[in-house]
């Protein structure tokens, strides 16, 4: 892929990243990573910059949340621990698997959560 479709690619779809992020309070990484994998990077550097591209989002989208009124602060800490303790044992594990094994259970995580989101 040349230079001006990879960034074409790269800034088109994350104008969806955004707007995901943004309408549903998240979700955006699941769109950026296989975004990031079809301009070229590998599984392990794709994950990796898909979390510090959301982060700015993340953190506007909450700030537009909190000041409408939707925030529980019993939710947000009890996530928080999770999310930390999560992100410690996803990061160790992705230095440890091969591309191929994550992105397959990338995949077997986005056909659950679509599957899930069918049947609800």
């Amino acid at each position: 892929m040349n230079s001006k479709a990879k960034s074409t690619l790269i800034l088109g779809g994350s104008v969806a990243v955004g707007f995901v992020s943004g309408f549903f309070g998240g979700g955006g990484g699941m769109l950026a990573v296989p975004l990031l994998q079809l301009s070229g990077l590998d599984a392990k550097r794709a994950h990796a910059t898909a979390l510090f591209v959301i982060l700015p989002i993340c953190v506007i989208s909450a700030a537009i949340y909190i000041s409408n009124g939707y925030f529980d602060a019993q939710a947000v800490l009890c996530a928080c621990i999770g999310v930390v303790l999560g992100g410690i044992v996803g990061a160790a594990l992705l230095n440890k698997l091969n591309p191929t094994a994550i992105s397959l259970i990338f995949a077997l995580l986005m056909i659950a959560i679509g599957i899930k989101l069918v049947i609800v």
